[in-house]
Protein backbone atom coordinates (compact mmCIF):
# COMPACT_ATOMS: atom_id res chain seq x y z
CA UNK A 1 0.00 0.00 0.00
CA UNK A 2 1.36 3.27 -1.03
CA UNK A 3 -1.09 5.67 0.46
CA UNK A 4 -3.25 4.76 3.23
CA UNK A 5 -5.48 8.02 4.67
CA UNK A 6 -7.79 6.84 7.98
CA UNK A 7 -10.77 9.16 8.82
CA UNK A 8 -8.29 12.08 7.75
CA UNK A 9 -10.22 15.49 9.20
CA UNK A 10 -9.02 19.60 9.34
CA UNK A 11 -10.44 22.30 10.77
CA UNK A 12 -9.71 25.69 9.95
CA UNK A 13 -11.35 27.76 12.90
CA UNK A 14 -15.02 27.14 12.35
CA UNK A 15 -14.44 25.35 8.80
CA UNK A 16 -13.98 21.37 8.16
CA UNK A 17 -11.66 21.60 5.44
CA UNK A 18 -11.43 17.58 5.60
CA UNK A 19 -14.33 15.48 7.00
CA UNK A 20 -13.30 12.14 8.05
CA UNK A 21 -11.66 11.24 4.62
CA UNK A 22 -10.31 7.92 4.03
CA UNK A 23 -9.19 6.00 1.16
CA UNK A 24 -5.98 3.71 -0.20
CA UNK A 25 -3.86 3.85 -2.90
CA UNK A 26 -1.73 1.55 -4.51
CA UNK A 27 1.31 0.96 -5.61
CA UNK A 28 1.86 1.58 -9.49
CA UNK A 29 -1.74 3.93 -9.71
CA UNK A 30 -2.15 6.82 -11.23
CA UNK A 31 -5.25 8.25 -9.21
CA UNK A 32 -6.91 11.95 -10.35
CA UNK A 33 -8.13 14.01 -7.58
CA UNK A 34 -11.24 15.77 -8.59
CA UNK A 35 -13.44 18.64 -6.78
CA UNK A 36 -14.84 22.49 -6.73
CA UNK A 37 -12.74 24.83 -5.41
CA UNK A 38 -12.64 24.83 -2.19
CA UNK A 39 -13.36 21.05 -1.59
CA UNK A 40 -10.46 20.03 0.15
CA UNK A 41 -8.21 18.74 -2.49
CA UNK A 42 -4.86 20.86 -1.65
CA UNK A 43 -5.87 20.25 1.75
CA UNK A 44 -5.79 16.40 1.27
CA UNK A 45 -2.41 16.50 -0.80
CA UNK A 46 -0.82 18.76 1.76
CA UNK A 47 -1.74 16.64 4.50
CA UNK A 48 0.01 13.64 2.92
CA UNK A 49 3.02 15.28 2.04
CA UNK A 50 3.57 16.08 5.57
CA UNK A 51 3.57 20.03 4.80
CA UNK A 52 0.58 20.52 7.08
CA UNK A 53 -0.96 18.57 10.32
CA UNK A 54 -4.22 17.13 10.61
CA UNK A 55 -6.73 17.88 13.02
CA UNK A 56 -7.46 14.17 13.64
CA UNK A 57 -6.97 10.86 11.53
CA UNK A 58 -3.93 9.21 10.52
CA UNK A 59 -2.04 9.12 7.01
CA UNK A 60 1.24 6.49 5.99
CA UNK A 61 2.93 6.72 3.20
CA UNK A 62 4.74 3.10 2.11
CA UNK A 63 3.61 1.24 5.98
CA UNK A 64 5.01 4.70 7.64
CA UNK A 65 3.13 7.19 9.72
CA UNK A 66 4.05 10.93 8.30
CA UNK A 67 3.76 12.48 12.11
CA UNK A 68 5.73 9.91 13.41
CA UNK A 69 8.68 9.62 10.65
CA UNK A 70 8.36 12.78 8.88
CA UNK A 71 11.98 12.70 7.53
CA UNK A 72 11.40 9.09 6.09
CA UNK A 73 7.89 9.60 4.52
CA UNK A 74 9.26 12.87 2.42
CA UNK A 75 12.12 11.61 1.13
CA UNK A 76 9.62 9.06 -0.18
CA UNK A 77 7.24 11.53 -1.48
CA UNK A 78 7.65 13.84 -4.82
CA UNK A 79 6.06 17.19 -4.47
CA UNK A 80 4.85 20.10 -6.90
CA UNK A 81 2.18 21.91 -5.25
CA UNK A 82 -0.05 24.40 -6.92
CA UNK A 83 1.81 27.34 -7.10
CA UNK A 84 4.77 25.59 -8.19
CA UNK A 85 7.51 27.47 -6.00
CA UNK A 86 10.55 28.19 -7.86
CA UNK A 87 14.20 30.46 -7.68
CA UNK A 88 13.69 32.51 -10.16
CA UNK A 89 17.08 34.00 -9.85
CA UNK A 90 18.79 30.78 -10.69
CA UNK A 91 19.23 28.71 -13.43
CA UNK A 92 17.97 25.17 -14.19
CA UNK A 93 20.80 23.43 -13.66
CA UNK A 94 21.87 25.61 -10.79
CA UNK A 95 18.04 24.90 -8.80
CA UNK A 96 18.43 21.24 -9.83
CA UNK A 97 21.61 20.78 -8.03
CA UNK A 98 20.42 22.36 -5.01
CA UNK A 99 17.25 20.28 -5.05
CA UNK A 100 19.84 17.31 -5.28
CA UNK A 101 21.61 18.26 -2.21
CA UNK A 102 18.66 18.45 -0.05
CA UNK A 103 18.19 14.82 -0.86
CA UNK A 104 22.05 14.45 -0.50
CA UNK A 105 21.65 12.49 -3.87
CA UNK A 106 24.68 10.35 -4.62
CA UNK A 107 26.24 11.02 -8.32
CA UNK A 108 24.02 14.10 -8.36
CA UNK A 109 25.67 15.14 -11.92
CA UNK A 110 24.51 12.59 -13.39
CA UNK A 111 21.02 12.34 -11.94
CA UNK A 112 20.52 15.99 -12.84
CA UNK A 113 21.39 15.36 -16.40
CA UNK A 114 18.99 12.49 -16.54
CA UNK A 115 15.73 14.19 -14.97
CA UNK A 116 16.77 17.12 -17.75
CA UNK A 117 16.44 14.78 -20.44
CA UNK A 118 13.68 12.60 -19.23
CA UNK A 119 11.68 16.34 -18.67
CA UNK A 120 12.45 17.79 -22.56
CA UNK A 121 14.27 20.59 -20.58
CA UNK A 122 17.92 20.21 -22.30
CA UNK A 123 17.33 23.47 -24.95
CA UNK A 124 16.39 25.29 -21.75
CA UNK A 125 18.89 24.21 -19.13
CA UNK A 126 21.09 26.97 -19.40
CA UNK A 127 18.71 29.82 -18.72
CA UNK A 128 17.60 30.76 -15.51
CA UNK A 129 14.25 30.02 -14.28
CA UNK A 130 12.17 33.56 -14.14
CA UNK A 131 13.21 33.21 -18.25
CA UNK A 132 11.21 30.42 -18.65
CA UNK A 133 7.68 29.79 -20.43
CA UNK A 134 5.25 28.60 -17.58
CA UNK A 135 5.25 24.75 -19.46
CA UNK A 136 8.81 24.93 -18.73
CA UNK A 137 8.26 26.10 -15.38
CA UNK A 138 6.04 23.25 -15.02
CA UNK A 139 8.53 20.88 -16.48
CA UNK A 140 11.04 22.14 -13.98
CA UNK A 141 8.83 21.81 -10.83
CA UNK A 142 8.05 17.90 -12.21
CA UNK A 143 11.67 17.83 -12.39
CA UNK A 144 12.88 18.55 -8.93
CA UNK A 145 9.10 16.76 -7.59
CA UNK A 146 11.17 13.74 -8.86
CA UNK A 147 14.82 14.00 -9.10
CA UNK A 148 15.11 12.05 -5.72
CA UNK A 149 13.19 8.90 -7.32
CA UNK A 150 10.60 9.18 -5.25
CA UNK A 151 8.14 6.19 -4.88
CA UNK A 152 5.11 8.71 -4.55
CA UNK A 153 4.49 11.81 -6.73
CA UNK A 154 1.91 14.21 -5.46
CA UNK A 155 0.99 16.63 -8.31
CA UNK A 156 -1.29 19.70 -7.29
CA UNK A 157 -2.44 21.31 -10.65
CA UNK A 158 0.35 20.22 -12.96
CA UNK A 159 -1.29 21.59 -15.99
CA UNK A 160 -3.16 24.81 -14.76
CA UNK A 161 -2.61 27.94 -17.08
CA UNK A 162 -0.85 25.83 -19.55
CA UNK A 163 -1.92 26.31 -23.43
CA UNK A 164 -3.00 23.17 -25.52
CA UNK A 165 0.53 22.06 -26.74
CA UNK A 166 1.91 22.44 -23.06
CA UNK A 167 -1.22 20.18 -21.76
CA UNK A 168 -0.52 17.39 -24.26
CA UNK A 169 3.57 17.83 -23.46
CA UNK A 170 2.87 17.29 -19.53
CA UNK A 171 0.86 15.20 -19.42
CA UNK A 172 2.73 12.86 -21.66
CA UNK A 173 5.63 13.15 -19.19
CA UNK A 174 2.94 12.39 -15.80
CA UNK A 175 2.37 9.41 -17.55
CA UNK A 176 5.96 8.38 -18.63
CA UNK A 177 7.29 9.30 -15.12
CA UNK A 178 4.25 7.17 -13.62
CA UNK A 179 5.50 3.75 -14.95
CA UNK A 180 6.79 3.63 -11.99
CA UNK A 181 5.63 4.99 -9.51
CA UNK A 182 2.10 6.00 -7.49
CA UNK A 183 0.95 9.07 -8.71
CA UNK A 184 -1.98 11.58 -7.03
CA UNK A 185 -2.78 14.34 -9.04
CA UNK A 186 -5.63 16.83 -8.93
CA UNK A 187 -6.97 18.80 -11.72
CA UNK A 188 -10.25 20.73 -12.95
CA UNK A 189 -9.67 19.37 -16.38
CA UNK A 190 -11.86 16.61 -17.36
CA UNK A 191 -10.11 15.38 -20.15
CA UNK A 192 -6.68 15.83 -18.23
CA UNK A 193 -8.06 13.03 -15.83
CA UNK A 194 -9.52 10.59 -18.19
CA UNK A 195 -6.34 11.03 -20.21
CA UNK A 196 -3.99 9.82 -17.60
CA UNK A 197 -5.83 8.27 -14.83
CA UNK A 198 -6.88 4.62 -14.15
CA UNK A 199 -8.84 5.65 -11.25
CA UNK A 200 -10.65 8.84 -9.96
CA UNK A 201 -11.12 10.12 -6.44
CA UNK A 202 -14.01 12.82 -6.38
CA UNK A 203 -14.43 14.82 -3.00
CA UNK A 204 -16.63 17.40 -2.48
CA UNK A 205 -17.03 20.07 0.78
CA UNK A 206 -14.74 17.76 2.84
CA UNK A 207 -16.26 14.67 1.77
CA UNK A 208 -14.85 11.66 -0.51
CA UNK A 209 -18.32 11.06 -2.42
CA UNK A 210 -16.65 8.96 -5.46
CA UNK A 211 -13.59 6.52 -5.44
CA UNK A 212 -14.23 4.02 -8.69
CA UNK A 213 -11.54 3.13 -11.51
CA UNK A 214 -12.05 5.11 -14.63
CA UNK A 215 -13.59 2.49 -16.85
CA UNK A 216 -16.88 2.07 -13.92
CA UNK A 217 -17.32 5.72 -13.30
CA UNK A 218 -20.61 5.92 -15.20
CA UNK A 219 -22.44 2.96 -12.83
CA UNK A 220 -21.45 6.43 -10.82
CA UNK A 221 -24.48 8.21 -13.01
CA UNK A 222 -27.29 5.97 -11.24
CA UNK A 223 -29.38 4.62 -14.23
CA UNK A 224 -29.56 8.68 -16.01
CA UNK A 225 -29.09 9.25 -20.09
CA UNK A 226 -28.49 12.21 -21.57
CA UNK A 227 -30.74 13.59 -24.18
CA UNK A 228 -29.71 16.58 -26.64
CA UNK A 229 -32.48 18.32 -28.67
CA UNK A 230 -33.40 20.61 -31.29
CA UNK A 231 -36.14 22.40 -32.08
CA UNK A 232 -36.82 25.12 -34.95
CA UNK A 233 -38.58 27.32 -32.74
CA UNK A 234 -36.56 29.22 -29.89
CA UNK A 235 -37.41 27.91 -26.13
CA UNK A 236 -36.34 28.19 -22.84
CA UNK A 237 -35.39 26.03 -20.07
CA UNK A 238 -38.39 26.34 -18.21
CA UNK A 239 -40.23 25.38 -21.25
CA UNK A 240 -38.87 22.09 -21.20
CA UNK A 241 -38.42 21.72 -17.88
CA UNK A 242 -42.36 21.08 -18.19
CA UNK A 243 -42.08 18.02 -19.59
CA UNK A 244 -42.66 14.74 -16.96
CA UNK A 245 -39.51 12.83 -16.16
CA UNK A 246 -36.94 15.17 -17.26
CA UNK A 247 -34.89 16.15 -14.05
CA UNK A 248 -32.32 18.66 -15.91
CA UNK A 249 -32.30 21.07 -19.00
CA UNK A 250 -29.13 23.39 -19.87
CA UNK A 251 -29.26 25.33 -23.07
CA UNK A 252 -26.67 24.74 -25.83
CA UNK A 253 -28.37 27.58 -28.14
CA UNK A 254 -31.77 29.34 -28.19
CA UNK A 255 -33.14 26.13 -30.00
CA UNK A 256 -31.23 23.43 -28.54
CA UNK A 257 -31.13 21.46 -25.37
CA UNK A 258 -29.31 19.33 -23.20
CA UNK A 259 -32.24 17.07 -21.36
CA UNK A 260 -31.09 14.71 -18.64
CA UNK A 261 -33.53 11.94 -17.82
CA UNK A 262 -34.11 8.95 -16.50
CA UNK A 263 -32.84 5.94 -18.17
CA UNK A 264 -35.01 3.19 -17.16
CA UNK A 265 -37.13 4.40 -20.00
CA UNK A 266 -36.71 5.33 -23.25
CA UNK A 267 -38.03 8.99 -22.88
CA UNK A 268 -37.66 10.01 -27.06
CA UNK A 269 -41.11 9.18 -27.93
CA UNK A 270 -42.41 11.01 -25.10
CA UNK A 271 -40.10 14.08 -26.39
CA UNK A 272 -41.60 13.38 -29.73
CA UNK A 273 -45.16 13.63 -28.46
CA UNK A 274 -44.60 16.93 -26.16
CA UNK A 275 -43.06 18.66 -28.95
CA UNK A 276 -45.95 17.29 -31.58
CA UNK A 277 -49.08 18.48 -28.44
CA UNK A 278 -47.09 21.93 -28.30
CA UNK A 279 -46.37 22.85 -31.70
CA UNK A 280 -43.32 22.68 -31.64
CA UNK A 281 -40.85 21.21 -34.72
CA UNK A 282 -38.43 18.75 -33.57
CA UNK A 283 -35.79 18.64 -35.99
CA UNK A 284 -33.23 16.84 -33.88
CA UNK A 285 -33.03 14.33 -31.03
CA UNK A 286 -29.66 11.76 -29.86
CA UNK A 287 -28.55 10.21 -27.18
CA UNK A 288 -25.09 10.66 -25.67
CA UNK A 289 -22.72 9.06 -24.14
CA UNK A 290 -22.24 9.96 -20.45
CA UNK A 291 -19.10 11.84 -20.12
CA UNK A 292 -17.22 12.09 -16.89
CA UNK A 293 -17.74 16.13 -16.85
CA UNK A 294 -21.85 14.92 -16.09
CA UNK A 295 -21.36 12.70 -13.57
CA UNK A 296 -18.78 15.32 -11.43
CA UNK A 297 -21.83 17.79 -12.20
CA UNK A 298 -24.01 15.56 -11.03
CA UNK A 299 -22.48 14.52 -7.60
CA UNK A 300 -20.89 17.96 -6.79
CA UNK A 301 -24.31 20.14 -7.23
Amino acid sequence: MSIKVEKLTKIYGTQKALDEVSLEINQGEIVGLLGPNGAGKSTLMKIITGYLPASDGKVSVMGMDVVENPLQTKRLIGYLPESNPLYYEMYVREFLAFTAGLFKIKNAKDRIEEVIELTGLGKEAHKKIGALSKGYKQRVGLAQAFIHDPKVLILDEPTSGLDPNQLIEIRNLIRKIGQDKTVLFSSHIMQEVEAICDRILIINNGKLIADSPKNQMQKLWKNKEVIVVEFKETLSESILKKISEVEKVQALSDHKFKLTVEAENDLRPKIYEWAKEHNYTLIGMQSMEISLENIFQDLTK
